[in-house]
């Protein structure tokens, strides 16, 4: 729960339309923990979305893993935490550390944000604040381009700046 009681919000979009909210005193589910998205980046869509409770749920962690050793190489992945995040998340951190996403450091109320490529960790983009004070003073950042054919660039903006325990991602491909 935010002890600060303000109300939050975080999002995603795709091509200016918003593909996923959440929040926390607000309109829409608070979607607690690692929150996870495949885009295709050669028609800038969102292929699925899942989320993984891993403060309250005891097997989120490891299905968190088992859903990203289950996407195919080269998945564009995308990651926002919310809340809290990182209470049960053990069982992921090495596969998270795999994709280039180490966040094993982060604590309770911490929060991240990262693009990665399943299979290349070298391209992944990772943005973390490792404390809940630290999250009320500054919020994770993450600008990433991946090429979508030879016509097209996704540009892939993430950023919690309206919530502190949401991250907000835009992306735009054109």
């Amino acid at each position: 729960m935010n002890d600060d009681q303000v109300p939050k919000q975080g999002f995603l979009k795709l091509n200016g339309d918003v593909v996923w909210q959440a929040s926390f005193l607000g309109n829409y589910p608070v979607y607690r923990g690692a929150n996870m998205f495949v885009v295709d980046t050669s028609i800038c869509t969102l292929v699925d979305s899942r989320h993984f409770d891993t403060f309250g749920e005891v097997d989120a962690a490891v299905r968190l893993r088992d859903y990203i050793e289950g996407l195919s190489l080269g998945t564009v992945l995308v990651s926002v935490s919310c809340d809290a995040a990182s209470g049960q998340l053990d069982a992921a951190e090495a596969t998270l550390t795999g994709l280039g996403a180490d966040v094993s450091d982060v604590e309770n109320r911490g929060a991240w944000a990262f693009v990665a490529v399943k299979g290349d960790p070298s391209k992944t983009v990772l943005d973390k604040v490792l404390t809940r004070e630290l999250a009320l003073e500054r919020d994770p950042i993450v600008a990433a381009t991946f090429a979508a054919g030879k016509a097209a660039q996704m540009k892939l903006y993430l950023s919690n700046k309206q919530d502190r325990y949401c991250n907000s991602i835009c992306t735009d491909c054109g």
